[in-house]
């Protein structure tokens, strides 16, 4: 029996890959719900509005993520600058840089890199599920303790990736995008990963159709509760 605790849901207040103009009006609505978990991209908004989304998640007692899809390093740099300008607890994506890495260890910023050979947009994660996991290790080596691995955006069975992924690896993994329906939660508390992410689904009203985002984010979050 897995005696690995239930998965952790990081809520992105992002749609298509961009955050949602009024992240803070949605935010403002849901922040009573019982999630700890809150972020969105570095994309969508002004800095000066994503620092005030970030202080009002931090004055609800959330903790608060920027995930960012870049790949070069003078751009991944930069947005670990926006990241540390705005105050946020964990940076998630990027391919690694020790740049990056040292950037936010100096700011005490948890970096939660991308892992595998990512690429495009949107991205695709390309490698053996071996050398997915070699390359997670040889972070793990420079003192990385945390993942963004965009499983089912893997060229090949992303499912099994996860799987494996989560078996192997000693850090907290976070599986990244497509969790929208209830069949993968599931799929999720199969796997156990540290977290998942899921923004899209909210917006798109995949769990309560017609409803809002509070109302499909309530029901993600009983059917959560309710998972043995």
């Amino acid at each position: 029996m897995d005696t690995k605790p239930k998965p952790n849901l990081i809520v992105m207040l992002t749609y298509d890959d961009v955050t949602v103009p009024n992240a803070l009006e949605v935010f403002q609505a849901c922040a009573d719900l019982p999630v700890q978990h809150w972020g969105f991209k570095n994309v969508g908004l002004p800095v000066e509005e994503m620092t005030a989304l970030v202080n009002r998640m931090k004055a609800a007692g959330k903790t608060t993520y920027l995930e960012v899809v870049t790949y070069d390093e003078a751009s991944c740099l930069e947005a670990a600058k926006v990241a540390v300008d705005c105050k946020f607890d964990v940076l998630m994506g990027t391919l690694y840089y020790d740049s990056v890495h040292r950037f936010l260890k100096g700011h005490g910023i948890t970096y939660s890199p991308f892992v595998g050979r990512v690429s495009g947009s949107p991205s695709i994660l390309e490698g053996t599920n071996q050398e997915i996991i070699d390359d997670a290790n040889a972070m793990i080596e420079k003192g990385i303790t945390a993942f963004d691995i965009l499983a089912y955006r893997h060229v090949a069975d992303g499912e099994k990736l996860a799987y494996d992924f989560c078996k192997a690896v000693k850090a907290k993994v976070c599986i990244a995008g497509s969790i929208a329906s209830y069949q993968r939660i599931d799929t999720m508390f199969t796997i156990r990963p540290w977290a998942f992410t899921m923004g899209s689904a909210l917006f798109d009203h995949k769990f309560v159709p017609n409803a809002g985002v509070r109302e499909n984010l309530a029901a993600v979050v009983q059917y959560m509760q309710d998972h043995t």
